[in-house]
Protein backbone atom coordinates (compact mmCIF):
# COMPACT_ATOMS: atom_id res chain seq x y z
CA UNK A 1 0.00 0.00 0.00
CA UNK A 2 1.07 3.57 -0.51
CA UNK A 3 0.15 4.90 2.93
CA UNK A 4 -1.62 7.85 1.32
CA UNK A 5 -5.00 7.22 2.95
CA UNK A 6 -6.14 6.11 6.41
CA UNK A 7 -6.78 2.37 6.92
CA UNK A 8 -10.02 1.18 5.33
CA UNK A 9 -12.49 -1.43 6.47
CA UNK A 10 -11.04 -4.23 4.37
CA UNK A 11 -13.82 -6.70 5.10
CA UNK A 12 -16.40 -4.26 3.74
CA UNK A 13 -14.34 -3.52 0.62
CA UNK A 14 -13.74 -7.19 -0.14
CA UNK A 15 -17.41 -8.01 0.40
CA UNK A 16 -18.58 -5.19 -1.87
CA UNK A 17 -16.10 -6.07 -4.61
CA UNK A 18 -16.74 -9.83 -4.54
CA UNK A 19 -19.02 -9.77 -7.58
CA UNK A 20 -18.99 -12.77 -9.91
CA UNK A 21 -17.38 -12.09 -13.27
CA UNK A 22 -20.61 -12.85 -15.11
CA UNK A 23 -22.39 -10.08 -13.20
CA UNK A 24 -19.58 -7.63 -13.91
CA UNK A 25 -19.83 -8.44 -17.61
CA UNK A 26 -23.58 -7.95 -17.51
CA UNK A 27 -23.09 -4.57 -15.87
CA UNK A 28 -20.79 -3.52 -18.70
CA UNK A 29 -23.32 -4.59 -21.30
CA UNK A 30 -26.01 -2.66 -19.50
CA UNK A 31 -23.74 0.38 -19.39
CA UNK A 32 -23.53 0.35 -23.18
CA UNK A 33 -27.22 1.22 -23.24
CA UNK A 34 -27.28 3.72 -20.39
CA UNK A 35 -24.09 4.52 -18.53
CA UNK A 36 -24.11 4.63 -14.76
CA UNK A 37 -21.28 7.15 -15.10
CA UNK A 38 -23.70 9.86 -16.08
CA UNK A 39 -26.27 8.94 -13.49
CA UNK A 40 -28.33 6.07 -14.83
CA UNK A 41 -31.09 5.82 -17.40
CA UNK A 42 -32.78 8.86 -18.92
CA UNK A 43 -35.20 10.57 -16.59
CA UNK A 44 -34.02 8.72 -13.49
CA UNK A 45 -34.69 10.70 -10.31
CA UNK A 46 -33.16 9.81 -6.96
CA UNK A 47 -35.93 11.57 -5.07
CA UNK A 48 -33.35 13.32 -2.91
CA UNK A 49 -34.77 16.12 -0.82
CA UNK A 50 -33.22 19.60 -0.64
CA UNK A 51 -30.72 20.09 2.13
CA UNK A 52 -30.14 23.84 2.05
CA UNK A 53 -26.61 24.72 3.01
CA UNK A 54 -26.39 22.12 5.76
CA UNK A 55 -23.63 19.60 5.07
CA UNK A 56 -24.34 15.88 4.91
CA UNK A 57 -21.48 13.44 5.28
CA UNK A 58 -21.42 10.19 3.34
CA UNK A 59 -22.59 7.37 5.60
CA UNK A 60 -21.14 4.80 3.22
CA UNK A 61 -17.76 6.44 2.70
CA UNK A 62 -15.15 3.93 3.86
CA UNK A 63 -13.32 6.77 5.58
CA UNK A 64 -16.28 7.65 7.80
CA UNK A 65 -15.29 7.18 11.42
CA UNK A 66 -11.78 6.08 10.41
CA UNK A 67 -10.07 9.41 11.12
CA UNK A 68 -9.28 10.95 14.46
CA UNK A 69 -9.77 14.45 13.05
CA UNK A 70 -13.16 16.01 13.83
CA UNK A 71 -15.55 16.67 10.94
CA UNK A 72 -14.57 19.73 8.96
CA UNK A 73 -16.79 22.77 9.32
CA UNK A 74 -17.79 24.24 6.01
CA UNK A 75 -20.60 26.00 4.25
CA UNK A 76 -21.85 26.64 0.75
CA UNK A 77 -24.01 29.60 -0.20
CA UNK A 78 -25.64 30.02 -3.59
CA UNK A 79 -24.95 33.69 -4.26
CA UNK A 80 -26.97 33.86 -7.47
CA UNK A 81 -28.06 32.12 -10.62
CA UNK A 82 -25.83 33.52 -13.36
CA UNK A 83 -27.87 32.23 -16.29
CA UNK A 84 -30.56 29.70 -17.20
CA UNK A 85 -31.84 27.89 -20.29
CA UNK A 86 -28.61 26.12 -21.31
CA UNK A 87 -28.81 22.98 -23.46
CA UNK A 88 -26.64 20.04 -22.33
CA UNK A 89 -23.82 22.24 -20.93
CA UNK A 90 -20.53 20.48 -20.29
CA UNK A 91 -17.32 22.55 -20.27
CA UNK A 92 -16.82 25.99 -18.71
CA UNK A 93 -13.99 28.49 -19.23
CA UNK A 94 -13.98 31.83 -17.35
CA UNK A 95 -12.76 34.93 -19.19
CA UNK A 96 -10.68 37.66 -17.54
CA UNK A 97 -13.56 40.15 -17.60
CA UNK A 98 -15.87 37.85 -15.62
CA UNK A 99 -17.79 36.43 -18.56
CA UNK A 100 -17.97 32.67 -19.13
CA UNK A 101 -17.65 30.39 -22.14
CA UNK A 102 -19.77 27.23 -21.94
CA UNK A 103 -19.91 24.29 -24.35
CA UNK A 104 -23.02 22.34 -25.31
CA UNK A 105 -22.37 18.62 -25.62
CA UNK A 106 -25.28 17.88 -27.94
CA UNK A 107 -25.54 21.16 -29.87
CA UNK A 108 -21.74 21.34 -30.42
CA UNK A 109 -21.82 25.08 -29.77
CA UNK A 110 -19.85 27.43 -27.53
CA UNK A 111 -21.76 30.26 -25.90
CA UNK A 112 -20.55 33.35 -24.08
CA UNK A 113 -22.45 34.18 -20.90
CA UNK A 114 -22.31 37.72 -19.54
CA UNK A 115 -21.10 37.27 -15.95
CA UNK A 116 -23.28 40.15 -14.69
CA UNK A 117 -26.51 39.93 -16.67
CA UNK A 118 -26.53 36.28 -17.75
CA UNK A 119 -27.09 37.26 -21.38
CA UNK A 120 -26.09 34.46 -23.76
CA UNK A 121 -24.32 35.00 -27.09
CA UNK A 122 -23.50 32.03 -29.29
CA UNK A 123 -19.96 32.16 -30.65
CA UNK A 124 -20.54 29.40 -33.18
CA UNK A 125 -20.73 25.68 -33.77
CA UNK A 126 -17.63 23.49 -33.64
CA UNK A 127 -17.46 21.49 -36.89
CA UNK A 128 -16.75 17.77 -36.86
CA UNK A 129 -18.49 16.99 -33.57
CA UNK A 130 -20.48 13.74 -33.54
CA UNK A 131 -22.71 13.73 -30.44
CA UNK A 132 -23.78 10.28 -29.31
CA UNK A 133 -24.23 8.69 -25.90
CA UNK A 134 -21.74 10.37 -23.57
CA UNK A 135 -19.78 11.87 -26.46
CA UNK A 136 -20.03 15.25 -28.15
CA UNK A 137 -18.50 18.65 -27.47
CA UNK A 138 -17.07 18.22 -23.98
CA UNK A 139 -14.34 20.17 -22.19
CA UNK A 140 -13.04 23.60 -23.18
CA UNK A 141 -10.04 25.61 -21.99
CA UNK A 142 -8.35 28.91 -22.79
CA UNK A 143 -4.79 29.08 -24.07
CA UNK A 144 -2.24 30.22 -21.46
CA UNK A 145 -1.52 33.03 -23.95
CA UNK A 146 -5.20 33.78 -24.55
CA UNK A 147 -4.75 37.54 -24.08
CA UNK A 148 -2.60 37.61 -27.22
CA UNK A 149 -3.53 34.52 -29.27
CA UNK A 150 -7.30 34.32 -28.49
CA UNK A 151 -7.19 30.53 -28.71
CA UNK A 152 -9.99 28.37 -27.28
CA UNK A 153 -9.22 24.65 -26.93
CA UNK A 154 -11.98 22.03 -27.11
CA UNK A 155 -12.15 18.25 -26.55
CA UNK A 156 -14.78 16.51 -28.64
CA UNK A 157 -16.00 13.22 -30.05
CA UNK A 158 -15.74 12.97 -33.83
CA UNK A 159 -17.03 10.21 -36.09
CA UNK A 160 -13.81 8.25 -35.55
CA UNK A 161 -12.18 9.28 -32.27
CA UNK A 162 -11.93 11.81 -29.48
CA UNK A 163 -9.67 14.74 -30.27
CA UNK A 164 -8.51 18.15 -29.11
CA UNK A 165 -8.69 21.20 -31.35
CA UNK A 166 -8.03 24.91 -30.94
CA UNK A 167 -9.87 27.81 -32.54
CA UNK A 168 -9.39 31.55 -32.66
CA UNK A 169 -12.23 33.45 -30.99
CA UNK A 170 -12.79 36.69 -32.92
CA UNK A 171 -15.27 38.94 -31.12
CA UNK A 172 -15.32 41.39 -34.03
CA UNK A 173 -17.29 38.97 -36.20
CA UNK A 174 -21.08 38.56 -36.01
CA UNK A 175 -22.53 36.31 -33.31
CA UNK A 176 -22.56 32.71 -34.47
CA UNK A 177 -19.50 33.24 -36.68
CA UNK A 178 -16.87 34.11 -34.12
CA UNK A 179 -15.03 30.77 -34.00
CA UNK A 180 -12.26 30.23 -36.51
CA UNK A 181 -11.62 26.96 -38.30
CA UNK A 182 -10.48 24.28 -35.82
CA UNK A 183 -6.82 23.31 -35.81
CA UNK A 184 -6.46 19.71 -34.60
CA UNK A 185 -3.64 19.53 -32.07
CA UNK A 186 -4.22 15.95 -30.86
CA UNK A 187 -6.26 13.02 -32.14
CA UNK A 188 -6.68 9.26 -31.77
CA UNK A 189 -8.19 9.07 -28.29
CA UNK A 190 -10.53 6.03 -28.30
CA UNK A 191 -14.23 6.85 -28.53
CA UNK A 192 -17.29 4.92 -27.46
CA UNK A 193 -20.93 5.34 -26.59
CA UNK A 194 -19.64 5.54 -23.01
CA UNK A 195 -16.44 6.61 -21.23
CA UNK A 196 -15.10 9.35 -23.47
CA UNK A 197 -13.46 11.34 -20.68
CA UNK A 198 -13.41 14.90 -21.94
CA UNK A 199 -12.02 17.29 -19.34
CA UNK A 200 -9.10 19.47 -20.45
CA UNK A 201 -7.21 22.10 -18.49
CA UNK A 202 -3.92 23.93 -18.64
CA UNK A 203 -1.86 23.22 -15.55
CA UNK A 204 0.35 25.61 -13.57
CA UNK A 205 3.26 24.38 -15.73
CA UNK A 206 1.58 25.70 -18.90
CA UNK A 207 1.00 22.19 -20.23
CA UNK A 208 -2.35 20.87 -21.49
CA UNK A 209 -3.84 18.01 -19.46
CA UNK A 210 -6.67 15.79 -20.73
CA UNK A 211 -8.69 13.16 -18.89
CA UNK A 212 -9.67 10.27 -21.14
CA UNK A 213 -11.93 7.23 -20.75
CA UNK A 214 -11.41 3.64 -21.83
CA UNK A 215 -14.46 3.82 -24.14
CA UNK A 216 -15.91 0.66 -22.57
CA UNK A 217 -12.83 -1.42 -23.46
CA UNK A 218 -11.38 -2.00 -20.00
CA UNK A 219 -8.13 -3.45 -21.30
CA UNK A 220 -7.02 -0.08 -22.63
CA UNK A 221 -6.56 1.39 -19.16
CA UNK A 222 -3.53 -0.78 -18.27
CA UNK A 223 -2.05 -0.53 -21.78
CA UNK A 224 0.50 2.29 -21.63
CA UNK A 225 0.55 2.30 -25.44
CA UNK A 226 -3.14 3.27 -25.57
CA UNK A 227 -4.56 6.76 -25.05
CA UNK A 228 -7.70 5.39 -23.36
CA UNK A 229 -8.15 5.42 -19.60
CA UNK A 230 -5.36 7.93 -19.05
CA UNK A 231 -4.47 11.44 -18.01
CA UNK A 232 -2.47 12.95 -20.86
CA UNK A 233 0.06 15.80 -20.58
CA UNK A 234 0.72 17.74 -23.76
CA UNK A 235 2.35 20.91 -24.96
CA UNK A 236 -0.07 23.56 -26.26
CA UNK A 237 0.83 22.31 -29.75
CA UNK A 238 -0.25 18.76 -28.86
CA UNK A 239 3.17 17.10 -28.49
CA UNK A 240 4.14 14.90 -25.53
CA UNK A 241 5.18 17.35 -22.83
CA UNK A 242 8.82 17.54 -21.69
CA UNK A 243 9.44 15.54 -18.53
CA UNK A 244 6.61 13.04 -19.07
CA UNK A 245 7.18 9.79 -17.16
CA UNK A 246 7.27 7.62 -20.32
CA UNK A 247 9.70 9.10 -22.88
CA UNK A 248 8.03 10.16 -26.11
CA UNK A 249 4.56 9.39 -24.73
CA UNK A 250 1.77 11.82 -23.82
CA UNK A 251 0.71 9.53 -20.94
CA UNK A 252 0.98 11.16 -17.52
CA UNK A 253 -0.89 8.50 -15.50
CA UNK A 254 -2.83 5.35 -16.34
CA UNK A 255 -5.16 2.70 -14.94
CA UNK A 256 -8.14 5.08 -15.07
CA UNK A 257 -11.71 4.22 -16.01
CA UNK A 258 -13.17 7.61 -16.96
CA UNK A 259 -11.59 10.86 -15.77
CA UNK A 260 -13.74 14.01 -16.01
CA UNK A 261 -12.35 16.26 -13.27
CA UNK A 262 -8.91 17.93 -13.03
CA UNK A 263 -7.86 20.38 -10.30
CA UNK A 264 -4.59 21.71 -8.89
CA UNK A 265 -4.07 22.82 -5.30
CA UNK A 266 -2.02 25.83 -4.17
CA UNK A 267 1.21 23.81 -4.39
CA UNK A 268 0.56 22.70 -7.97
CA UNK A 269 -0.45 19.15 -7.03
CA UNK A 270 -2.94 17.56 -9.43
CA UNK A 271 -6.15 15.86 -8.28
CA UNK A 272 -8.59 14.00 -10.53
CA UNK A 273 -12.13 12.71 -10.09
CA UNK A 274 -13.02 9.37 -11.62
CA UNK A 275 -16.17 7.34 -12.24
CA UNK A 276 -16.29 3.86 -10.74
CA UNK A 277 -18.30 1.06 -12.32
CA UNK A 278 -20.76 0.01 -9.63
CA UNK A 279 -18.81 0.08 -6.35
CA UNK A 280 -16.51 3.05 -5.77
CA UNK A 281 -16.10 6.47 -7.35
CA UNK A 282 -12.75 8.09 -6.63
CA UNK A 283 -10.83 11.27 -5.98
CA UNK A 284 -7.16 10.63 -6.77
CA UNK A 285 -3.94 12.53 -6.13
CA UNK A 286 -2.10 12.14 -9.42
CA UNK A 287 1.54 11.14 -9.54
CA UNK A 288 3.50 11.08 -12.83
CA UNK A 289 3.59 7.53 -14.09
CA UNK A 290 1.12 6.38 -11.44
CA UNK A 291 -1.12 3.35 -12.00
CA UNK A 292 -4.60 3.81 -10.52
CA UNK A 293 -5.70 0.21 -10.89
CA UNK A 294 -8.63 -0.06 -13.29
CA UNK A 295 -9.88 -2.63 -14.21
CA UNK A 296 -8.05 -4.77 -11.64
CA UNK A 297 -8.99 -2.40 -8.82
CA UNK A 298 -11.98 -0.17 -8.21
CA UNK A 299 -11.36 2.03 -5.19
CA UNK A 300 -8.77 0.97 -2.66
CA UNK A 301 -6.70 -2.12 -3.37
CA UNK A 302 -4.32 -4.48 -1.57
CA UNK A 303 -2.05 -4.46 -4.63
CA UNK A 304 1.08 -2.40 -3.94
CA UNK A 305 1.37 -1.62 -7.64
CA UNK A 306 -1.77 0.54 -7.60
CA UNK A 307 -2.16 3.97 -6.04
CA UNK A 308 -5.11 4.29 -3.67
CA UNK A 309 -7.64 7.12 -3.90
CA UNK A 310 -7.68 10.06 -1.53
CA UNK A 311 -11.38 9.32 -1.03
CA UNK A 312 -14.00 7.00 -2.47
CA UNK A 313 -17.80 6.98 -2.57
CA UNK A 314 -20.67 4.69 -3.45
CA UNK A 315 -21.51 5.40 -7.07
CA UNK A 316 -25.06 6.50 -6.26
CA UNK A 317 -23.64 9.22 -3.98
CA UNK A 318 -21.24 10.75 -6.45
CA UNK A 319 -20.62 9.85 -10.13
CA UNK A 320 -18.21 12.80 -10.11
CA UNK A 321 -17.60 14.85 -13.22
CA UNK A 322 -15.99 18.27 -12.66
CA UNK A 323 -13.51 19.13 -9.91
CA UNK A 324 -12.06 22.39 -8.57
CA UNK A 325 -9.80 23.52 -5.74
CA UNK A 326 -10.73 26.37 -3.39
CA UNK A 327 -10.31 27.26 0.29
CA UNK A 328 -8.11 24.26 1.10
CA UNK A 329 -10.47 21.65 -0.38
CA UNK A 330 -11.22 19.85 -3.60
CA UNK A 331 -14.85 20.31 -4.70
CA UNK A 332 -16.50 17.67 -6.91
CA UNK A 333 -19.73 17.96 -8.91
CA UNK A 334 -21.88 14.82 -8.63
CA UNK A 335 -24.17 13.62 -11.41
CA UNK A 336 -25.99 10.61 -10.01
CA UNK A 337 -25.26 11.90 -6.49
CA UNK A 338 -26.91 15.26 -7.31
CA UNK A 339 -24.71 17.00 -4.78
CA UNK A 340 -21.50 18.98 -4.42
CA UNK A 341 -18.77 17.20 -2.48
CA UNK A 342 -16.09 18.92 -0.43
CA UNK A 343 -12.89 17.05 0.44
CA UNK A 344 -10.68 18.98 2.92
CA UNK A 345 -7.01 18.35 2.25
CA UNK A 346 -3.77 18.23 4.14
CA UNK A 347 -1.14 17.71 1.49
CA UNK A 348 -2.39 14.89 -0.71
CA UNK A 349 -4.51 13.30 2.01
CA UNK A 350 -8.02 14.06 3.19
CA UNK A 351 -7.82 15.85 6.54
CA UNK A 352 -11.45 15.11 7.50
CA UNK A 353 -14.44 13.23 6.18
CA UNK A 354 -16.03 14.59 2.99
CA UNK A 355 -19.08 16.83 3.20
CA UNK A 356 -22.00 16.99 0.78
CA UNK A 357 -23.89 20.18 -0.09
CA UNK A 358 -26.88 21.15 -2.25
CA UNK A 359 -28.11 17.57 -2.16
CA UNK A 360 -31.02 17.22 -4.57
CA UNK A 361 -31.56 20.98 -4.86
CA UNK A 362 -30.36 21.53 -8.41
CA UNK A 363 -30.39 18.01 -9.81
CA UNK A 364 -27.36 16.61 -11.59
CA UNK A 365 -24.17 18.65 -11.28
CA UNK A 366 -21.68 18.48 -14.16
CA UNK A 367 -18.92 21.06 -13.83
CA UNK A 368 -17.38 23.11 -11.03
CA UNK A 369 -14.71 25.74 -11.66
CA UNK A 370 -12.77 27.95 -9.27
CA UNK A 371 -13.74 31.60 -9.64
CA UNK A 372 -11.03 33.04 -7.38
CA UNK A 373 -10.91 33.27 -3.60
CA UNK A 374 -13.94 31.66 -2.00
CA UNK A 375 -16.06 31.62 -5.17
CA UNK A 376 -16.99 28.74 -7.48
CA UNK A 377 -18.96 28.43 -10.72
CA UNK A 378 -21.26 25.40 -10.78
CA UNK A 379 -22.99 24.00 -13.90
CA UNK A 380 -26.04 21.73 -13.73
CA UNK A 381 -26.68 18.83 -16.13
CA UNK A 382 -30.39 18.04 -16.34
CA UNK A 383 -31.01 18.48 -20.09
CA UNK A 384 -28.60 15.78 -21.30
CA UNK A 385 -31.24 13.02 -21.51
CA UNK A 386 -30.51 11.51 -18.11
CA UNK A 387 -31.92 14.12 -15.76
CA UNK A 388 -35.36 15.45 -15.02
CA UNK A 389 -35.14 19.07 -16.21
CA UNK A 390 -37.14 21.73 -14.43
CA UNK A 391 -38.05 25.20 -15.60
CA UNK A 392 -34.85 27.18 -16.16
CA UNK A 393 -32.55 24.17 -16.62
CA UNK A 394 -29.75 24.03 -17.27
CA UNK A 395 -28.11 26.81 -15.29
CA UNK A 396 -24.83 28.24 -14.02
CA UNK A 397 -24.66 29.13 -10.31
CA UNK A 398 -22.21 31.32 -8.45
CA UNK A 399 -21.28 29.84 -5.07
CA UNK A 400 -19.52 31.16 -2.01
CA UNK A 401 -17.70 28.44 -0.09
CA UNK A 402 -16.02 28.28 3.33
Amino acid sequence: MTGRTPPRRRDEIVQRRAVPAVLAAAALLLAAGCSSDDGGPPGKDTGASPSGTSPATSSSSPGAGAREAPPAKGSVKVVRTVTTGLDSPWGLAPLADGDLLVSSRDEATITRVDGRTGKKTELGEVPGVSPSGEGGLLGIALSPEYASDRMVYAYFTSASDNRIVRMIYDERKPAGEQLGAPDTVFRGIPKGVIHNGGRIAFGPDGMLYAGTGESGDTGLSQDKGSLGGKILRLTPEGEPAPGNPFPGSPVHSYGHRNVQGLAWDGKQRLFASEFGQDTWDELNAIEPGGNYGWPEAEGESDDDGFLDPVEQWDTDEASPSGAAYAEGSVWMAGLQGRRLWRVPLEGTKASADPQAFLEGEYGRLRTVVAAGGDKLWLVTSNTDGRGGPKEGDDRILELEVR
